[in-house]
């Protein structure tokens, strides 16, 4: 899969316009990518650009794709994500070259790296506290002024180092810092942290280190020691492009033309959800959704366990494409995308969400008949799957009115036909209400001639609806998704948990088809009239219910 594709052909970006200039160039004997995320959270479908993107121009090119860990921050990583990741991206369609990466196995070489920019007086230890540090750093509009341990000796910065890496000193007490320029008009350039104190125990390498590098310095050198070529990220790394040079620019190893270069391209911004690891954690831990993989957020765990497929994913990455602006996508997208897969291969099947029992009272009492019914109407491969039809059967509460509306109502009302999905057509004669006024019962006739053909005495039935056999019917609950939030931008406001659409997650109890009863788990179903559905792949509600989530419906509805 490449990372944006028209039948088969790549789509021209101005990466692949970099690539080739610099393959024709000679600058490299060929490509090297990498997908490099922190092992913080789990994965969002802003994620899945980057993973398409650079697995993608690695296939195309003939060249590699590593996956690296870029786990120098112990405080906030866990073996949890690093194991999702992993199961995440090869979910999505992709491996990776040779085994797993991951920055703290160069931890050893970061520090020489460290020693080697002190040795050259582009790094000292400096001792301001969080407070100091923002004054001196200066603003958007003012310069900064230099530290006063700016010009420590290089012994004195090499002894300070090592008792850093020994725990000599607490955390925060000091850090060690690049030497660049503090008035340079670029925040990044302001003489930025390279290392910093830290006695968590990191998931890979235990107690060993006290010392971590910073990302912008791991980064970089990881890529170098990898060999990338392309290091592909989003646009708000653009500014630290020149830390990234700067660095390698100042070590021996790497200061040279085919090192390393990194090209910004446009995150993914979807709407009505957050796409920040940080926000979603939030949600998470404030037990505002389910988990990581609740089907309502961004997260491809949540996307998996709510029905989207690897394929429609990839698809909805071809669409929305490759550049350097950035945008909001329109959530329509996404879903027409996993539609337009679902619709093609998904069985057929009939779900009652919100039933009423309807009595066919001129069919006999004890009959169960077998119907055959197409399991995609479209593929007769797939064959056929069996229905049940009986005196009892439950239709969707929507599917009937007492009196018909209107002209256009295609759906049971007294004294007005509709045809069952697959089996006969039946006529409404009166109904049963609750206390509360609510239809629970509709009392009907069939006529029995109408079976895979129209009444004989040509009259017409415009109508169409679903239904389930009620003595072998399998109980079932559904969970009804929508939005997560109720603006289209909900991470602009500094509250954005109190945006919470209450109805993103609606549940109902109704009746499936008795061979649903077997639905394996991500299996996507079309259950007919109402939408695209799988059964839960996470432990289902306690009692005696099977579980489907609503991927989505059979047309976009939220537009209208």
């Amino acid at each position: 899969m490449s990372d944006n594709t028209t039948n088969n052909k790549p789509i021209v970006n101005f990466i692949r316009h970099q690539i080739d200039d610099d393959l024709n160039a000679k600058l490299y004997n060929g490509i090297q990518t990498r997908f490099p995320p922190e092992p913080n959270g789990y994965l969002h479908i802003g994620h899945a650009k980057s993973i398409c993107l650079n697995f993608g121009l690695a296939k195309d090119y003939k060249g590699k794709c590593n996956l690296r860990f870029d786990d120098t921050n112990p405080a906030k990583e866990a073996l949890e994500f690093v194991e999702s990741i992993k199961n995440d991206v090869q979910w999505l369609g992709f491996d990776w070259e040779a085994e797993v990466r991951y920055s703290s196995s160069y931890f050893s070489k970061f520090y020489q790296y460290a020693i080697e920019l002190i040795n050259k007086d582009l790094a000292y230890v400096c001792f301001l506290n969080a407070e100091e540090t923002r004054e001196y750093r200066g603003t958007l509009k003012e310069a900064g002024k230099n530290s006063p341990h700016r010009e420590t000796t290089k012994a004195d910065n090499l002894a300070l180092l090592a008792q850093m890496k020994e725990g000599k000193f607490s955390e925060g007490e000091c850090v060690l810092r690049a030497k660049i320029d503090m008035a340079s008009p670029f925040m990044c350039m302001r003489d930025p942290a390279l290392y910093r104190i830290r006695f968590d125990k990191h998931h890979q390498t235990s107690n060993e280190w006290r010392i971590y590098p910073m990302y912008d310095f791991a980064h970089c050198i990881s890529d170098a020691i990898e060999g990338v070529t392309h290091s592909l990220c989003t646009l708000e790394f653009q500014d630290n492009r020149r830390l990234y040079d700067w660095v390698l620019e100042n070590l021996d190893d790497f200061n040279r033309p085919n090192r390393p270069h990194q090209y910004e391209f446009s995150r993914l911004n979807l709407e009505y959800t957050v796409m920040s690891k940080r926000k979603l954690q939030q949600l998470v831990e404030d037990n505002l959704v389910s988990g990581w993989d609740d089907p309502r957020l961004p997260t491809l765990s949540g996307l998996r366990r709510r029905g989207y497929t690897a394929a429609s994913i990839r698809d909805f990455i071809d669409r929305i494409g490759i550049s350097k602006v950035d945008s909001m996508t329109d959530m329509a997208i996404l879903e027409a995308a996993v539609r337009d897969d679902l619709n093609a291969v998904a069985p057929r099947t009939m779900g009652v969400i919100d039933p009423i029992k309807v009595i066919i009272e001129n069919y006999p009492e004890t009959q169960v008949e077998t119907l055959q019914a197409p399991i995609h109407p479209q593929n007769e491969a797939m064959g056929k799957r069996e229905i049940f039809f009986s005196r009892v059967l439950y239709i969707d509460r929507a599917d009937f009115e007492e009196i018909a509306p209107n002209k256009k109502f295609k759906r049971l009302a007294i004294g007005k036909e509709v045809r069952l999905r697959n089996a006969y057509v039946i006529n409404a004669t009166t109904f049963d209400t609750d206390f509360d006024g609510n239809v629970t019962t509709v009392y009907a006739t069939y006529d029995p001639e109408t079976l895979g053909k129209n009444p004989a005495d040509g009259r017409k039935v415009k109508g169409v609806i679903h239904f389930v056999e009620a003595s072998r019917a399998i109980e079932a609950e559904f969970r009804l998704y929508d939005r997560l939030f109720t603006l289209e931008n909900p991470g602009k406001n500094e509250h954005f948990e109190q945006l919470l659409n209450p109805k993103s997650l609606v549940t109902t109890y109704g009746f499936v088809e008795p061979s649903m009863k077997n639905a394996k788990p991500e299996q996507a179903y079309q259950f007919e009239r109402e939408g695209y559905f799988c059964r839960d792949n996470a432990a289902e509600a306690e009692g005696k219910y099977i579980v489907f989530n609503k991927t989505v419906g059979l047309r976009d509805t939220w537009s209208n």
